[in-house]
């Protein structure tokens, strides 16, 4: 079959999976979920498809691999696999709708929308299945590889800076003591208010160079997705940071002195805070 028929296959069927999920259990993250783990599915069906003989497509299925254990993990650790682990953000999202109007929103975006995003960011690796005549691995690919692992070693440290800050927050309260401050703003926090949104959607804008370096072409169709992508994770940021505000007035000081996603020097007067 068709590697591409393939995983459109695969993806009706996490599609209707995922969504029924979500009306069984009533928990909207099931999508969440596979997120690290479907593209991990998607690649490895591509280089499957030319019998593990392309060393390019191989490649890419590694470092995808590679991005999807270290992001299921992070995952795990913060409870996302628990049950009620839900992300907050769609709780949040449920009490400025209509349950009707929800559910509607539940499966055409959560559901739908965006595991279609999930298959559409991996088929770079479509684009250099298909290309006719293909150029072989090269030294381009091996940098592209390397700016991957780059840019994984990042979302590394960024969510393990994460990880530790919160697990320093709950054991300032279990011992009786207000933290200060209540969000991150050191490390690589201090000059991304998100570096591991940067980092993740990075990471697929270089996985999309693949496609280049095997064509010899710049443009491809699949360079629609990265777009999306990072439209998806603009939109994430808004929402997120309207939640911050809600809950630490202070954030908008934070706002003020720290670039949005892109890492950059924090502009001048910011307020210092430090963590212990």
């Amino acid at each position: 079959m068709n590697p591409l028929v393939t995983c459109l296959c695969i993806c009706g069927v996490t599609i209707a999976l995922t969504w029924i999920a979500s009306l069984v259990t009533r928990e909207y993250s099931w999508v969440d979920r596979i997120w690290s783990i479907s593209p991990v599915v998607y690649v490895w069906v591509f280089a499957a498809a030319t019998g593990m003989t392309d060393a390019r497509l191989v490649l890419m299925a590694c470092l995808v691999t590679a991005w999807g254990a270290r992001l299921t993990y992070n995952f795990a650790r913060k409870g996302g696999y628990a049950r009620g682990g839900e992300d907050y953000r769609w709780a949040a999202l449920r009490k400025r709708m209509s349950p009707a109007l929800y559910q509607v929103f539940n499966l055409l975006f959560i559901s739908i929308y965006q595991n279609a995003l999930i298959l559409g960011i991996t088929l770079p690796a479509w684009t250099v299945y298909a290309a006719s005549p293909r150029a072989p691995l090269g030294i381009w690919d091996i940098l592209i590889a390397v700016l991957f692992l780059a840019l994984l070693t990042g979302e590394t440290i960024a969510d393990q800076q994460q990880w530790n800050f919160h697990q320093w927050k709950k054991s300032e309260s279990a011992a009786g003591r207000t933290p200060s401050p209540t969000f991150l703003t050191t490390g690589l926090f201090r000059y991304s208010r998100h570096p591991n949104f940067f980092f993740e959607q990075s990471q697929w804008w270089a996985f999309y160079l693949f496609a280049i370096a095997a064509t010899g072409s710049v443009f491809h169709w699949t360079l629609l997705f990265p777009v999306l992508l990072s439209l998806l994770f603009v939109g994430s940021t808004v929402f997120t940071e309207a939640i911050s505000k809600q809950r630490h007035p202070e954030y908008v000081d934070y706002q003020a002195g720290t670039s949005a996603i892109v890492p950059w020097f924090p502009r001048r007067h910011q307020p210092t805070t430090e963590t212990a």
